[in-house]
């Protein structure tokens, strides 16, 4: 008798961990699923203020204007003459492409660029802009 109590308490003790890792893990996928990733030019750029900007959640396309006027596309450097070939290979029909110029950058590095992309029949392209009192 007394080892069928001892038995029946050992049983007992054991802690079932199997509900607690469900709940980690769907608590893992829900926070996955619900983290948006932000796009990123890979150069810092300090945007000019606008009180009309507003977000483009359909960027498929980033394209920096440094200060001293040397362009990047997704974080990859590029020659100015190639910038419109490059973003034209790398845009689809619905996506867009969004220019971020430094305030600093020179206004005419900034023309080129956009004509390089008409050129090469990128028509989705916006100016980036940071929110006035942001």
């Amino acid at each position: 008798m007394r080892r069928r109590r001892f038995a029946s308490m050992e049983e007992s003790s054991e802690v079932n961990l199997t509900p607690m890792l469900d709940v980690v893990f769907i608590m893992l996928i829900f926070f996955i699923v619900t983290t948006s990733f932000i796009k990123e030019s890979g150069v810092e750029i300090e945007r000019p203020e606008s009180s009309a900007a507003s977000p483009r959640p359909d960027v498929q396309v980033l394209v920096a204007i440094t200060p001293e006027g040397s362009v990047w596309v997704d974080g990859e450097p590029v020659d100015i003459h190639r910038v419109g070939p490059t973003v034209a290979d790398m845009v689809s029909d619905q996506g867009s492409v969004v220019i971020q110029a430094d305030r600093k950058a020179a206004t005419g590095v900034l023309i080129e660029v956009m004509d390089r992309l008409r050129e090469a029949d990128v028509d989705q392209v916006a100016v980036a802009a940071q929110r006035s009192g942001d």
